[in-house]
């Protein structure tokens, strides 16, 4: 990778070694950023030294949208983002040029609505509608703007990701979704968003989430299982032709899946980075060495435990291979 902002620190590079599959990846952040929490959907400002995250309770029904800065070659601790904190906040995505950060939210779309649930399978629960803020002359974020449009029909969008002409692509279940989830683009126009197309990966029998696109639709990475997945979710790219066609998706090779759940991909600004949220944890092999309460404590609540943490990749010779340089 032509940039290496993300460097391994503490005892983690030993853990690391430990997984195999995972030698070449780097934790993002490992105690400060990557935590015993749950740490998923990075969004990286064109320079590379914010990185917006969500992080959740395990069982992801509380979600905050938090920021952190890189400073001399570290992270700062991260804190809660102005307009977060309050409502089911969650899978920031920076548009290409900085300008504006996508998310999802429960929160009431317009003043005096409700607060946003869906439903599924008889199961009500918090929904989500898209949202974004812009940014503002002193480079502060301004207050989160509604998007409106039928993207939000179902209140199930999930993981915008955002290409430099405004499409928005995202993750959700809908009439023509089957019984799983399916990657569909909502088209930027002068009107607003044309009502979503679903992505045509191939049949709807797997399920699809959690797109990553290029700023240029060249290509798309996402999360799910195409019938050779190691784990319960891997991550797949598919590419689009000069007609608008997508390729048959391929398995990620290399370290980026393991037989843990990757999900929640996102490009990073230089070429060929890939954030990605993985459960990967440290191998325990036993005899163990003896614990203590003190040692126990410190390694369960540490980064690899089983928690989805936020990992940093490299697919440049993936992209080069199709042709893809830049």
């Amino acid at each position: 990778m032509s940039r290496k902002p993300l460097a391994l620190s503490l005892s983690i590079a030993m853990a690391v070694s430990a997984l195999g599959t995972a030698h070449a990846g780097e934790l993002v952040g490992p105690g400060v950023i990557s935590t015993g929490l749950q740490e998923t959907s990075a969004a990286v400002s064109p320079d590379g030294h914010t990185l917006y995250f969500m992080r959740s309770d395990f069982a992801e029904k509380d979600d905050t949208i938090l920021v952190s800065h890189e400073r001399n070659g570290h992270w700062s601790t991260p804190e809660v983002v102005p307009f977060s904190g309050q409502w089911h906040d969650s899978e920031p995505a920076m548009s290409p040029d900085g300008k504006r950060l996508y998310f999802v939210s429960n929160r009431p779309p317009h003043d005096g609505d409700a607060p946003v649930t869906a439903e599924m399978n008889g199961q009500h629960f918090a929904g989500s509608h898209l949202w974004y803020v812009e940014q503002q002359a002193d480079g502060r974020w301004g207050q989160p703007v509604h998007v409106d449009g039928a993207h939000n029909d179902g209140a199930m969008i999930y993981n915008p990701s955002v290409a430099a002409n405004g499409d928005v692509y995202f993750s959700a279940h809908r009439a023509d979704s089957g019984k799983l989830y399916q990657i569909y683009v909502a088209r930027r126009t002068d009107k607003g968003y044309a009502a979503p197309e679903r992505v045509d990966l191939g049949d709807i029998d797997h399920n699809r989430m959690d797109p990553g696109v290029d700023p240029q639709q060249r290509f798309i990475v996402y999360a799910g299982n195409e019938g050779d997945s190691l784990g319960s979710a891997d991550l797949y790219i598919a590419f689009r032709d000069t007609n608008g066609h997508w390729s048959k998706p391929v398995h990620l090779g290399g370290d980026v899946n393991s037989p843990s759940l990757e999900n929640a991909p996102s490009l990073g600004p230089h070429f060929g980075e890939l954030y990605v949220s993985s459960s990967r944890e440290e191998e325990v092999h036993f005899p163990k060495k003896a614990d203590t309460i003190s040692s126990l404590q410190a390694r369960l609540q540490a980064p690899l435990n089983g928690s989805r943490n936020l990992w940093l990749f490299d697919i440049s010779d993936v992209l080069k291979a199709h042709g893809i340089d830049h």
